[in-house]
């Protein structure tokens, strides 16, 4: 008996394999160096207060990206396409601008990031530190070129060892656990800024370019050739998406503990990356600085070259244009070496890249949300109304959160 049940295990196993690793890709977009700032920010001022901000984005990123998987599955289209398709010519175009700026930003958090691990790690100056890290991607799109499988499993494995670096963190930090369970199920503020800073987090999590790309990583990954396949299909990556969201929850709720378990116990107020770094080698030692380097240069590295595949997505999609790839990575590595050499601080560079993130969700998710929930599009795997209700709740959600981001930063 035991052997049979093995055997099925095994088969399981097995069957699952092939769909699992679009949600990899797309969630290293949750774990890009922008959310550092955010995060650290939010653990030294209110401790372990706002983690609930954390399970809760969550949550909504598992709900958001099992549609636009969905999407892919159930059309054979990305969402830019769609857009072209369904849209005015002005429109999609329009569509185009506003997703390029957004993944400029997110270029130019993960390039930053990057370059910020590498001078952290290393201690060179930060223009050699980005020029070292601009070769580095540029070696992981080689990688890319080679293949959706390789390039799949270098980001895994870039993931994992985000993991291992914020696990033996907050090993080190040693938090208090009931602490931390209070502050992930206790959803509160304390007062204005903290809902502000709630609104980043959540920006920071929520991320308008993986919405593009995780419905063109599925679209013809496994092409289902009838109704009862595609729903087999999206069952398993509802399976990929739940694991690989679940690692970039843990991250991200990392990244608060530490902060709250070291900085915001010892009264620091601690919002720029470089002080950070600092604090942890001054509080645990050169060590666990490192990991902090090092889980850094990781995300960074590997959020910018899924970057770069969403940019070609998107223009292939809305306008029916390709450049090269390595042309794009060129263009997109100058604003950040120009912000560096301007000698811009980069938490706050990362921090703004947030604000022209959180302009862009809308655009990204009204669309998805209007496209899965039509019969016509989707046919059988259409969105249940509950799931619709539920996606437009989350999207009214968001969309305030971060329309009251951007008043913030820019008019108070």
């Amino acid at each position: 008996m035991s052997d049979v049940l093995h055997q099925s295990s095994s088969r399981g196993i097995k069957n699952l394999l092939p769909y699992l690793g679009p949600a990899f890709i797309a969630a290293v977009a949750y774990i890009d160096p922008g959310n550092y700032a955010t995060n650290i920010t939010a653990g030294s001022k209110y401790g372990y207060t706002l983690l609930w901000v954390i399970f809760a984005s969550n949550l909504m990123a598992v709900l958001i990206q099992s549609l636009s998987a969905k999407l892919g599955i159930a059309t054979g289209k990305n969402l830019p396409e769609l857009c072209r398709e369904k849209f005015s010519k002005k429109t999609s175009f329009l569509l185009w601008i506003q997703a390029e700026a957004v993944i400029m930003a997110t270029d130019l958090a993960e390039f930053i990031g990057a370059a910020l691990g590498i001078y952290l790690l290393f201690d060179l100056p930060l223009i050699t530190s980005a020029i070292i890290a601009g070769i580095g991607s540029f070696a992981i799109l080689e990688i890319q070129r080679r293949g959706y499988r390789t390039f799949e499993a270098l980001i895994t494995v870039m993931i994992f060892v985000v993991v291992i670096a914020f696990g033996a963190q907050v090993f080190y930090a040693k938090p208090d656990t009931s602490a931390v369970v209070l502050g992930l199920f206790t959803p509160k503020f304390d007062g204005v800024d903290s809902i502000l800073l709630s609104a980043g987090m959540l920006g920071a999590t929520v991320m308008p370019h993986a919405i593009y790309l995780h419905s063109s990583l599925t679209q013809r990954r496994i092409v289902g050739v009838n109704d009862l396949e595609r729903k087999r299909i999206y069952r398993f990556e509802l399976i990929d998406i739940v694991i690989a969201m679940l690692i970039a929850g843990a991250i991200n709720a990392a990244m608060v503990i530490v902060s709250a378990a070291l900085f915001h116990k010892n009264g620091a107020l601690v919002e720029d990356l470089d002080v950070a770094y600092q604090q942890f080698g001054a509080m645990l030692g050169p060590s666990v600085a490192m990991f902090f380097g090092i889980g850094l240069l990781f995300a960074g590295l590997s959020s910018s070259s899924v970057g770069v595949m969403t940019g070609d997505v998107v223009m292939q999609g809305f306008i029916k244009r390709h450049i090269p790839i390595y042309l794009r990575r060129v263009i997109t590595t100058v604003p950040p070496l120009l912000i560096i050499l301007w000698g811009v601080n980069p938490s706050k560079a990362l921090v703004m890249s947030q604000v022209v993130l959180s302009f862009g969700i809308a655009f990204a998710l009204v669309p998805l949300i209007m496209f899965t929930s039509n019969k016509k599009i989707m046919g059988s795997l259409v969105n249940h109304k509950i799931t619709s209700g539920a996606a437009w709740l989350i999207a009214v959600l968001i969309i305030g959160l971060n329309l009251f981001l951007l008043y913030e930063t820019l008019f108070s």
